[in-house]
């Protein structure tokens, strides 16, 4: 017997394939993306060595990264609304590669060191809101979960991949080749996303009449969901603070970390990597089963609300496990916190993008998710100048347990406002934002 399949499912398989390829590529974005961020923690102490710079100078090298990040994150991501985001994330790959590969010379010093280091975080500020934009044009609202998590994925991944290739480079060629080998990574990636990228069917963007009778349309009857409104909803508000605590986590693991386990915890540099590809491979066991078993609920009637429930338990998980982390003297036990429930707090990020996009019109996500990340980016700026203020001079140890304290009070906190306020469904309905099968 045949079987016969219709026009239209065949046609809904053929869309779900195509937005599965967009989703592998642009999680191959984000590997590179964050092998990108990676790499400076991983190079820290030969680099000060060689370059003769202090705790102090390299908390500032690593801040640097963030100077535009935060900036360009919300204003690259408001382009959405007129740019294809096709090439938007061409041009960002290229910048990457720009700046990462000037610290091959021998002659590139710290001044060098910190130029490049703005130009990244400027390129790379919108990458991960810009990149979930695309995905979310491929997929509805109840089948975002897991693609959100895979792309999520990149931070754990990259960090998971990155480190022991980078220490193989760094031991083998150097420091230097080690941000030549991500620089070139960026490139490889441009030229496939050349050939191979495309947004999905949602339309994100309305032709100019269409937008100058919207406009019209909101100057007379006042606008449906003026974007005031949607930053001010609970939702939004603690979905960039909780964001804001999980990314400072982040950052700091990035930025300090290895100099951590190798002058506190007397760790080699292979140690090292080793526990930084742990923690990245349980980072993305975590985010991949957070996706998975949202979306199963979601698919099954339950809400975003309820899945906020979860987040904010996990981040409170994770902030009793750093606050642990910080006191014990156990080198062992540390290891075992940070690939354990440490990693937890990253669920936010994956929860966070769908939230923001539940409450927002698909013509203003792009908007929306460049705003959070605006609020969230600004933890890499504060969190490397307050770690690498705390640990110059004698304090180095009581340095950085007092940082892993603080990181610990900001994700438990954020956690619970997270868990007590996030009602994406509550909001949207308040704001008169349909459901995308409704709309």
């Amino acid at each position: 017997m045949t079987t016969v399949t219709s026009p239209g499912r065949g046609k809904e398989r053929a869309g779900r394939a195509a937005g599965w390829r967009a989703t592998w590529l642009l999680l191959a974005f984000m590997l590179v993306n964050f092998a990108d961020k990676t790499v400076l923690g991983l190079a820290a102490t030969p680099m000060m060595h060689d370059l003769g710079i202090t705790h102090a100078q390299y908390g500032r090298a690593a801040a640097a990264f963030f100077a535009l990040f935060s900036v360009a994150a919300f204003s690259v991501s408001a382009l959405t609304r007129r740019v294809s985001t096709t090439v938007l994330l061409l041009v960002l790959a290229l910048l990457w590669s720009a700046a990462q590969l000037p610290m091959l010379l021998g002659a590139a010093g710290f001044g060098t060191l910190l130029v490049t280091r703005v130009v990244l975080g400027a390129a790379e500020g919108p990458a991960f809101p810009v990149a979930t934009h695309s995905l979310y044009t491929w997929f509805p609202d109840r089948e975002r979960g897991l693609p959100t998590a895979v792309l999520s994925l990149g931070s754990a991944a990259g960090v998971a991949l990155a480190a022991p290739l980078l220490t193989v480079v760094i031991n083998g060629a150097g420091w230097r080749w080690a941000f030549g080998a991500v620089g070139l990574a960026g490139l490889v990636w441009a030229l496939v996303w050349l050939r191979l990228g495309r947004e999905g069917p949602e339309p994100i963007r309305a032709p100019a009449r269409d937008r100058d009778e919207a406009a019209g349309r909101a100057t007379s009857d006042g606008p449906a969901q003026p974007l005031r409104r949607i930053l001010l909803t609970g939702t939004w508000i603690a979905c960039a603070l909780g964001s804001f605590a999980s990314y400072w986590q982040t950052t700091s693991a990035l930025t300090w970390g290895a100099d951590y386990l190798r002058t506190v915890g007397g760790l080699t540099t292979t140690q090292t990597g080793l526990v930084a590809m742990g923690t990245g491979l349980s980072s993305a066991l975590a985010i991949l089963a957070f996706g998975v078993l949202s979306q199963r609920a979601r698919r099954r009637g339950g809400t975003l609300g309820g899945v906020a429930r979860w987040t904010g338990v996990a981040m409170v998980l994770a902030g009793i496990s750093g606050a642990v982390f910080a006191l014990t003297g156990s080198v062992p036990l540390k290891i075992a916190l940070a690939v354990g429930p440490s990693v937890l707090a990253t669920v936010m990020l994956v929860f966070g993008q769908t939230a923001v996009a539940r409450i927002a019109p698909p013509e203003r996500r792009g908007t929306l998710l460049g705003a959070t990340a605006f609020v969230y980016s600004l933890a890499g700026v504060l969190s490397p100048l307050v770690i690498g203020s705390l640990t110059t001079g004698s304090r180095l140890s009581a340095g950085y347990r007092d940082g892993y304290l603080l990181t610990a009070a900001l994700v438990g906190v954020t956690g619970v406002l997270v868990a007590l306020t996030v009602r994406p469904e509550r909001d949207a309905d308040r704001l008169g934002i349909p459901t995308p099968q409704d709309a």
